[in-house]
C-alpha cells in the first residue's frame, strides 16, 4: 500500500483542502476522494471514476490532479463551487451493487462538501442507483455528456472563426481521438458540416458501431490519430495524450476536445503556441458537463434552454483568452488558468 506520508511530496498534490481513503473490505470499495479548493459556503463538485489502476498511488495521483483541474474548470465557467474528483480502484474482486452502496454511505459522511457523478466506470444507471442513498449526487435529470460535448462544440466555433474566419466546419476535417461518452456527441455535432472525419478508439466494438452510425467517418488506428494532417484535433480520450514524444510532429491547426489534462506538462503550450497551433485550455473547453449538473443542483430541475445557454459561456470565454494571448504574445494554457486561479485563490482570503 501507498505509504500516505509521502502524500505531501507528490507533485500532484497542490496543498488540497482533504484528500481521504474510502475502503470497505466485503464490497471491494478502495479508492480517493481528493477535495482541492472550495469557498466554505458551497461544496466541490467532481465526478467519481472507477478504473483498473495498477496501484493505490495511481489512484491517488489521478484523484489529485483531476480535483485540480476541476478547480480551474469550476472558476473559469463562473461556477462558484470548488474542485473534487474521486478515483475508485476497479482491480481485484467487486460487488458492484454494494461497492455502490457502501461508496453512497462514505459520500455522505463528507456531509455534502462533496457533490459527485458520473465518469468513466461510473454510468448513469450507477449514479441513480446511489443517488437513492445519497442526495449528494447529481446528473440524474441532465446528460453531462451531452453537454460536455456541446461545450466542445462551441469552443470549437470560437476557435474555427478565429482560425478560417467562420464557424462552421464546411470544407474543414476533425480527428477525434475517443469516441466514449463526449466524443460521440461530439461526432454527433459536426458528422453533417465536416468534409472529412478520422475517429479512432481502443474500443473495437465502438469503431464498429460508430462506422454503422456513421458511415463516412475514416477510421484510423490510435498511434496514428496524432500525425495526421487534419485542419482540427480534438482528443476526447484519456490525459497526456499531447507529450514530448509527439508534439513536434503535430501538424493540426487547433487543438480542442474533452479530454483531461491533455498536455503531458504545462510548458507544451508555450510550444504550441511557437507552432502556431491554436490549443482551447482543456478545463474551459469541457465545462460543459459541470455546468449542466450544477443547473440541476442549483434548480433541482432540467430546463434544456437554461444549460444550453449557461454552457454558451465555454465560447465567450474561449474567445477573451483568445483575444488576450494575442495581446500579451502568451500561451491560450497560461492565460486561463491565470484567469481560474485568480477567483478560486480567493476562497482562502
Amino acid at each position: 500500500m501507498f505509504d500516505l506520508k509521502s502524500l505531501s511530496e507528490l507533485e500532484e498534490f497542490d496543498n488540497h483542502k482533504l484528500v481521504t481513503f474510502v475502503f470497505d473490505k466485503e464490497s471491494g470499495l478502495q479508492g480517493f476522494i481528493a477535495i482541492h479548493r472550495g469557498n466554505g459556503k458551497h461544496p466541490s463538485f467532481g465526478a467519481t471514476r472507477l478504473w483498473d489502476y495498477n496501484s493505490e498511488e495511481s489512484a491517488l495521483r489521478d484523484a489529485l490532479r483531476l480535483s485540480r483541474t476541476m478547480s480551474y474548470k469550476a472558476a473559469i465557467a463562473g461556477l462558484k463551487y470548488g474542485g473534487a474528483k474521486a478515483a475508485l480502484l476497479k482491480n481485484g474482486h467487486i460487488n458492484r451493487d454494494k461497492l455502490l452502496k457502501s461508496y453512497a454511505e462514505r459520500v455522505n459522511f463528507l456531509s455534502g462538501h462533496f457533490v459527485t457523478g458520473t465518469d468513466v466506470g461510473i454510468s448513469d444507471t450507477d449514479v441513480k442507483k446511489m443517488r437513492r442513498r445519497s442526495k449528494f449526487f447529481v446528473g440524474v435529470k441532465t446528460n453531462p455528456a451531452r453537454y460536455t460535448g456541446l461545450g466542445v462544440y462551441f469552443a470549437l466555433q470560437a476557435c474555427l472563426k478565429e482560425r478560417f474566419g467562420d464557424e462552421t466546419m464546411l470544407d474543414k476535417s476533425i480527428a477525434i481521438q475517443g469516441l466514449g461518452k463526449t466524443g460521440s456527441e461530439l461526432l454527433k455535432l459536426v458528422y453533417q458540416e465536416s468534409s472529412k472525419i478520422y475517429v479512432t478508439d481502443l474500443n473495437k466494438d465502438t469503431l464498429r458501431n460508430i462506422k454503422k452510425l456513421f458511415p463516412k467517418v475514416i477510421i484510423v488506428s490510435p498511434d496514428k490519430i496524432h500525425f495526421l494532417k487534419a485542419d482540427v484535433f480534438s482528443p476526447c480520450a484519456l490525459y497526456h495524450t499531447i507529450n514530448k514524444a509527439n508534439v513536434e510532429e503535430l501538424q493540426f491547426k487547433i487543438i480542442c476536445g474533452s479530454a483531461n489534462n491533455q498536455l503531458e506538462s504545462d510548458s507544451l503550450a508555450d510550444e504550441l503556441y511557437r507552432m502556431k497551433i491554436l490549443y482551447a485550455p482543456d478545463f474551459v473547453v469541457n465545462a460543459g458537463g459541470l455546468i449542466s449538473v450544477v443547473d440541476e443542483y442549483e434548480y433541482g430541475n432540467f430546463r434544456v434552454k437554461r444549460v444550453v445557454k449557461r454552457v454558451e459561456v465555454i465560447k465567450t470565454n474561449i474567445k477573451k483568452i483568445i483575444r488576450k494571448s494575442k495581446r500579451t504574445g502568451r500561451s491560450t494554457d497560461k492565460i486561463a488558468r491565470e484567469l481560474a486561479e485568480k477567483t478560486f485563490q480567493s476562497y482562502d482570503k
